[in-house]
């Protein structure tokens, strides 16, 4: 129970900072979600700093890697833990793993909105 409320409490936090985040600095581009890129890139480096550290000096118990990975991480992008998948199927030098994973995700997750939102407007 006290790991699902780690998870529930930083994605908490996460999902509240993102929307702030979002709605401080999504309206200045038209057609390009400033707000939400952001979010996503500090995500990606965030998950990499939190993991990276936690594999190099073994500092942090899976309940940290729970609140701060799965939980904020999770909560404020799940960008970063896509981008992470791929950054560890690169590693293992899988070139077409990766692209694979990477244009189906993208394609058929833009696919997903459109379908849904068709679905949705009948």
């Amino acid at each position: 129970m006290k790991q699902f409320l780690l998870v529930f409490l930083g994605g908490g936090i996460g999902s509240m900072l993102r929307y702030a985040i979002s709605k401080i600095f999504n309206g200045y581009f038209q057609h390009f979600f400033l707000g939400t890129f952001l979010v996503n890139i500090i995500g990606c480096l965030l998950i990499g700093l939190v993991l990276g550290f936690s594999l190099k000096e073994n500092l942090l118990s899976q309940n940290h890697t729970l609140l701060l990975v799965t939980g904020f991480c999770g909560g404020f992008t799940t960008f970063s833990a896509f981008a992470f998948e791929n950054h560890s199927v690169l590693r293992d030098g899988e070139l077409f793993h990766f692209a694979l994973y990477t244009i189906a995700s993208i394609a058929i997750g833009v696919l997903a909105v459109a379908i849904g939102v068709w679905l949705a407007e009948l």
